[in-house]
């Protein structure tokens, strides 16, 4: 196991002894495959991310995100309890109550642990308060918010594209999802979280999602078609 996993890594960097699986590592967005066995190139820079068995990728690093009320976010759970802390990519760790889910109740409450996603809506964003969360809608119920599969994977993106993504005469979801069955979640934060049929359809698919973001509108379906044959 590389014993920089979590660390930031730039572009020419040699990521060395990645745990195989049947002679197979499986690379996302940002490393390349490399002449020495069991190695990958860094292709940019970030942080290196990895999930078992044997999943690897590089987690690019963005501008900051700034809360704002009623912002849809996906979120990362970095400290467990009646209250969740919550990283949402602002400068504080956000706060989301367990009592703040669909039917949860003092006695029955969602069992949330470090290391889980959720899609939340901000419930209230002040400067001099820390940011709250909800995964309800103003009727108390889930909707599409709550917490997200652990089977997915969850990436950054620039704040910017996540405009572009949830536009709805937007072509690049319509054209990936022409060959691959996926869920995603579109965060104001710039994190997306993706779950796919299988781990390589998901790499594929932050791998055509991160080369999107480079290329103008008019090109992008061009771009996904990369991904599609």
């Amino acid at each position: 196991m590389p014993e920089n996993i979590g660390e930031f890594v730039f572009p020419g960097d040699v990521v060395r002894d990645l745990k195989v699986v049947n002679g197979v590592i499986l690379r996302g967005p940002g490393l390349h495959s490399h002449e020495e066995p069991n190695c990958l190139l860094v292709t940019r820079a970030g942080k290196l991310c990895f999930k078992p068995p044997n999943v690897y990728w590089v987690e690019g690093h963005f501008k900051r995100y700034y809360p704002k009320k009623g912002d849809l976010v996906v979120g990362i759970i970095k400290k467990s309890g009646n209250v969740c802390k919550v990283d949402i990519g602002s400068s504080e760790l956000a706060s989301l109550s367990l009592l703040s889910f669909e039917g949860a109740t003092k006695k029955q409450k969602p069992d949330l642990q470090v290391g889980d996603v959720v899609y939340a809506k901000l419930l209230s964003a002040h400067r001099e308060m820390e940011p709250e969360l909800v995964c309800v809608d103003s009727y108390y119920k889930a909707g599409k918010l709550g917490p997200l599969s652990n089977d997915g994977f969850v990436m950054n993106v620039s704040l910017n594209f996540v405009n572009r993504i949830l536009d709805v005469n937007s072509l690049l979801l319509r054209a990936l999802g022409q060959k691959y069955v996926f869920e995603i979640a579109v965060g104001m934060n710039g994190k997306v979280w993706i779950n796919g049929q299988r781990t390589i359809d998901v790499l594929n698919l932050m791998n055509a999602l991160l080369a999107a973001e480079r290329e103008s509108n008019s090109n992008i379906v061009n771009v996904c078609r990369r991904y599609l044959t």
